[in-house]
């Protein structure tokens, strides 16, 4: 079984292959489909860049948790950047702020089950994802 909550610091780009890393091995444990891990990691991945990239560094807390009958994954993304001045906007399909594609927010809601953003112009940036086994 893994740690109640594994924290990994998003500094540098070796902390976004340690926060997919650390996703992939709570996904196999949780027993997601090979889908619904490559998913998860994918999500993961994108919001790990976000928040170096556009937050300037921050955490991803990871935890199996449950609800009923049900197991998930649980990734906690923070970071004390500039925050997102218009949430509707930044979760349009296309709409960039920096150089991307504009699909890492959008892109990444669509590949989990519960996605949780919260952000506000100078308190920085806080994204939840939740991957469910079916």
């Amino acid at each position: 079984m893994s740690d109640p909550a594994a924290v990994v610091e998003i500094t540098a780009n070796d902390g976004v292959v340690q926060a997919r890393q650390k996703v992939r091995a709570l996904a196999q444990e949780c027993r997601l489909s090979l889908v619904d891990q490559t998913k998860l990691i994918t999500a993961a991945s994108e919001l790990a860049r976000n928040t170096l990239v556009y937050g300037g560094g921050g955490t991803m807390t990871a935890t199996v948790v449950t609800q009923g009958a049900r197991r998930g994954v649980r990734a906690v993304f923070a970071d004390q950047g500039p925050g997102i001045p218009d949430i509707d906007l930044a979760l349009t399909d296309g709409w960039t702020s920096g150089t991307g594609m504009g699909l890492g927010l959008s892109g990444s809601r669509r590949l989990v089950d519960d996605f949780v953003l919260d952000s506000a112009p100078g308190r920085g940036t806080t994204v939840t994802i939740t991957k469910w086994t079916r």
